[in-house]
C-alpha cells in the first residue's frame, strides 16, 4: 500500500498542543477518528514530534490506496469531525487542511519492506 509522509510545523509554543490533541483524538475521540480514516481510506496513520534546531515539526505518516485521493477528500470534508480536525491543525501548525497546499507534496525518495 502506498505510503505518505509529510512534515507540518509546530507553531512555537505548541508542541504540547499537539500532544494533548493527539491524546484527545487517541481517546475520547478514537471512535470519530476511526470512522474517519476508514470513511477517508487510511488503514494507517502515525504522528510524531520532531525538535529540531528550526523549531518543532509535526510528522504524519499514511498509508492509503490512493494517498493524494483521501488527502483531497479530506480537503473537502465538511464532516463535523473533520471540520474540528482541521481546526486544531490550524490552531497548533498555522496550516489551513481545507486549502492544497502550496507545492508539490512530499516526494518519497525510498522505501523497504512495502
Amino acid at each position: 500500500m502506498p505510503a505518505f509522509c509529510i512534515a507540518l510545523p509546530v507553531l512555537p509554543g505548541k508542541a504540547e498542543a499537539l500532544r494533548e490533541f493527539g491524546k484527545t483524538v487517541d481517546n475520547p475521540r478514537r471512535q470519530e477518528f476511526e470512522a474517519s480514516e476508514r470513511r477517508l481510506g487510511i488503514p494507517k496513520e502515525a504522528w510524531f514530534l520532531q525538535s529540531t534546531p528550526q523549531g518543532d515539526l509535526a510528522l504524519i505518516y499514511l498509508e492509503a490506496r490512493e494517498p493524494e485521493k483521501s488527502l483531497g477528500e479530506f480537503m473537502a470534508s465538511q464532516d463535523r469531525f473533520d471540520r474540528w480536525f482541521k481546526d486544531q491543525v490550524k490552531e497548533i501548525t498555522g496550516v489551513d487542511l481545507n486549502q492544497p497546499p502550496a507545492g508539490p507534496l512530499p516526494e518519497q525518495i525510498i522505501s523497504y519492506g512495502y
